[in-house]
């Protein structure tokens, strides 16, 4: 396929799945408005090897996804800048982890206000463009957490329960539009801050990096293999599809089995 022409903002795309999508993205030749924090000369240099690396146009956007009016700032750009976004990846998400009675309310509205709420206001002020133009693909990545829960986490849980609840109405309002919102829920996803972190564990506990990364996946997949930045960036490839022109409104589990139990 090629998403030629086409022009694609992802949220949170400096790091992780944000950048596994971007890029997967760009090499089916979509422009590209990157966004999130970090070095900026890091960030400048992605953003030119993204360009190199697939002949794309690529912009970048610090906006802060915790303020409406910095994403709608963000939305602006991509269409001043590059001419949409004609597809919109909601990724950006932080985690924060304390037990209900204890979780501090602050905590609660920072989460809720990145990991659903920019997601809302994202969708709001991208929707009249692609409507006006007659295509369009809402992508919210979700979480194995947007269809079951874990302890500690309420917060996170909330939110991408929300992010499906949000997507599904998207899809039910933008149904005869040509535009589709589906939300990917990934279960363990090897990022370079998971690998950290089992680098970290195996290091504490005096175990083998390959003990602690089976105990950490087990926990909760059947399978006890990482999903990665790629493969996730390859399904949003499909979800742009035209084979996926009728898929809208759906949970996609990529997550080793574990909604599955």
């Amino acid at each position: 396929m090629s998403l030629n022409g086409k022009v694609a903002l992802v949220t949170g795309s400096t790091s992780g799945i944000g950048l596994g999508i971007a890029r997967a993205l760009a090499a089916e030749g979509a422009d590209i408005l990157l966004n999130g924090f970090g070095d900026p000369g890091q960030i400048e240099a992605l953003r030119q090897e993204i360009a190199a690396a697939s002949g794309v146009r690529v912009g970048y956007s610090g906006a802060d996804i915790s303020r409406p009016d910095e994403v709608a700032g963000m939305v602006r750009q991509a269409a001043e800048e590059l001419g949409g976004p004609d597809i919109l990846v909601n990724n950006a998400g932080i985690q924060f982890v304390a037990s209900i009675a204890d979780f501090p309310a602050g905590q609660w509205d920072r989460v809720i206000a990145i990991n659903l709420s920019g997601a809302f206001h994202a969708m709001k002020a991208a929707i009249p463009g692609m409507q006006a133009r007659g295509w369009g693909r809402i992508i919210n990545v979700a979480s194995a957490h947007g269809l079951v829960a874990s302890t500690q986490k309420a917060a996170y849980v909330a939110a991408k329960h929300g992010i499906v609840g949000l997507t599904k109405v998207a899809a039910l309002e933008l149904a005869n539009s040509g535009i589709t919102a589906n939300a990917i829920c990934p279960g363990w996803v090897l990022t370079p801050l998971v690998q950290k972190q089992l680098d970290d564990r195996a290091a504490r506990e005096g175990k083998s990096l390959q003990q602690i990364t089976h105990e950490l996946l087990t926990e909760k997949q059947p399978m006890a293999k990482f999903s990665t930045p790629e493969s996730i960036g390859a399904l949003a490839v499909f979800l742009c599809s035209e084979a996926a022109a009728t898929m809208t409104g759906a949970p996609i589990s990529i997550d080793g089995g574990w909604v599955s139990q």
